[in-house]
């Protein structure tokens, strides 16, 4: 029989494990990522074939996630070896376990260095260094942070240990008591930023810009991109959903708690996107800028607007909680496995794995100055760290958790674990789990081996 616990502890609440998977996903993946991605990809066509994908693949990937998480109650690797002899398959289905730990473990090796750029901005702000700033001083500005590793490397080193030290204090005293300050913080400061930029910015211009759809400028590769932003969004295939989920109760409905956490992310993608793209063109300037749109454009546009320094102040600290929640559901599943497994504490799981993923991040912010001349497929470490993650790691985790729920499982055991009532949606999710997510999925995943 299943546990019905965790040795990790469990969430208190239905609203906490809530709070923490959207957590988990509200993170750098929507504020940071998704509107540069969005407007380099034609806005609104991007953001509809990105909602399809959330729809028919990140929600119905999330349920079986959380389903097996929440039936094994151990790290991603023991309890796909653990359900796997519960059903009588091999150990070999372990492998989906580890390919989410070296996923996460990968990501938040890159993911600090970038959430160390938002540290250094929230001081930046702060102190009034966007006041007076022009085009080429903006740019000089964050030029000359990415061509300072000591910097980077003294930011990417504060992001880590906060990140530690929330882990190391386990599942109620860490993440719990954590994400109930944070994601409630973050929620209100991106409320208030969404009213700035309706009053400050051209907000209509900046609706359109998201929500109008622009076929033409849609490709395979923004396709790509958007399935691979769903996976990065929403933190399937790493493995933190699935050790989320296995600190739910029982008696939660794994349904509507993934429908919750879903909308969540997805509401906070659009109004990261509402909040910056009327700032952008209230200041004259364009929205296609790629990564440099959070730490270029728009400090330049937070200098040109009233209550700049206040409003920028307050976006780098947003952007900051949000990394700082994903990171901690990044690094939990190895932490797990080695309490687990090598009978470590919690302080020193999370100690080793984060100064293993500190050491690989150097590699990473290095790759932005001093090795910027090495690359492979022609791409420097973070940025391969980032393609490889988002479109091989995390499809091809979310592909093996639907092949497993999907064909793999009894439908017996599915049903036991999740709970639904035996109908449409059971169906329409059953459907979409067996057969739409894998072949959208591979399909998805052979593009990015392709394009490597």
């Amino acid at each position: 029989m299943p546990a019905t616990t965790s040795v990790h502890g469990q969430w208190t609440t239905r609203l906490a494990f809530i709070l923490a998977a959207t957590g988990s996903a509200v993170g750098l993946g929507n504020i940071w990522r998704f509107p540069y991605i969005a407007g380099d990809n034609g806005g609104g066509a991007f953001v509809l074939v990105y909602l399809g994908c959330i729809l028919l693949i990140g929600l119905p990937v999330m349920m079986a996630e959380i389903l097996l998480g929440r039936r094994g109650r151990q790290s991603p690797i023991n309890t796909m070896v653990t359900l796997a002899r519960e059903e009588g398959l091999s150990r070999g289905w372990g492998m989906v376990g580890w390919i989410g730990v070296l996923a996460g473990f990968l990501i938040l090796s890159f993911y600090s260095v970038v959430a160390g750029w938002s540290l250094s901005y929230v001081f930046k702000s702060g102190s009034g260094g966007f006041m007076g700033l022009d085009a080429d001083g903006s740019e000089a500005m964050f030029d000359g942070l990415l061509s300072n590793p000591e910097a980077l490397l003294a930011w990417h080193t504060i992001f880590m240990v906060m990140t530690a030290m929330v882990v190391a204090r386990g599942v109620q005293s860490g993440l719990e008591k954590a994400v109930t300050i944070l994601m409630p913080l973050l929620f209100v400061m991106l409320v208030v930023m969404v009213g700035y930029a309706m009053v400050e910015g051209r907000f209509i211009a900046g609706l359109e810009f998201l929500l109008y759809p622009d076929f033409s400028a849609l490709t395979a590769n923004a396709v790509l991109l958007a399935m691979g932003q769903a996976f990065f969004t929403l933190s399937l295939g790493m493995g933190a959903i699935m050790i989320y989920g296995s600190y739910l109760q029982s008696e939660a409905s794994i349904a509507r708690t993934s429908a919750a956490v879903v909308g969540a992310d997805t509401l906070v993608a659009i109004m990261a996107g509402l909040a910056i793209f009327p700032i952008v063109l209230g200041a004259g300037l364009s929205p296609e800028q790629g990564p440099g749109l959070i730490f270029v454009t728009l400090p330049l546009s937070f200098a040109e607007m009233p209550g700049g320094l206040y409003f920028g102040t307050m976006f780098f600290v947003l952007l900051v909680f949000a990394a700082w929640t994903s990171s901690i559901s990044i690094i939990e599943p190895a932490v797990a496995y080695l309490v687990e497994n090598v009978g470590m504490t919690r302080v020193a799981a999370s100690a080793s794995i984060a100064i293993a993923a500190w050491l690989l991040g150097i590699g990473a912010l290095l790759s932005l100055n001093v090795w910027s001349d090495y690359t492979l497929f022609n791409m420097g470490i973070l940025d391969l760290l980032d393609y490889v993650t988002a479109n091989i790691l995390l499809p091809l985790g979310g592909f093996l958790i639907a092949v497993f729920v999907g064909w793999r499982m009894t439908e017996r055991s599915v049903q036991s674990e999740l709970r639904m009532k035996l109908g449409g949606l059971y169906q329409i999710w059953y459907f979409l789990v067996r057969f739409v997510a894998p072949i959208a999925i591979l399909f998805v995943f052979l593009r990015a081996v392709e394009l490597i």
